[in-house]
């Protein structure tokens, strides 16, 4: 069942413009990113994750366009800035 949960939030998270915001949940709940919140900050603190955006004083969300630039290749993420 979670399989089908996660399939939906990918298809959802492809019919976002790339101005949208999503937030962290929705990215490690959703199955767009493999790995835990934990990893996703050590991640953005190595350069190898986009950075979000502090869109309020408890609202931190990242551009949906930067995250499908990781997607297309998460390996080279940061590396030729």
């Amino acid at each position: 069942m979670k399989h089908q949960s996660s399939s939906r939030a990918t298809v959802e998270f492809d019919a976002l413009p790339d101005t949208a915001f999503i937030r962290q949940s929705q990215l490690i709940n959703g199955g767009i990113v493999p790995f835990s919140a934990s990893t996703l900050w050590r991640r953005i603190g190595e350069s190898r994750f986009p950075r979000p955006s502090k869109l309020s004083d408890q609202i931190t969300a990242w551009r949906v366009g930067d995250i499908r630039e990781w997607l297309a290749n998460p390996a080279g993420y940061g590396q030729s800035d």
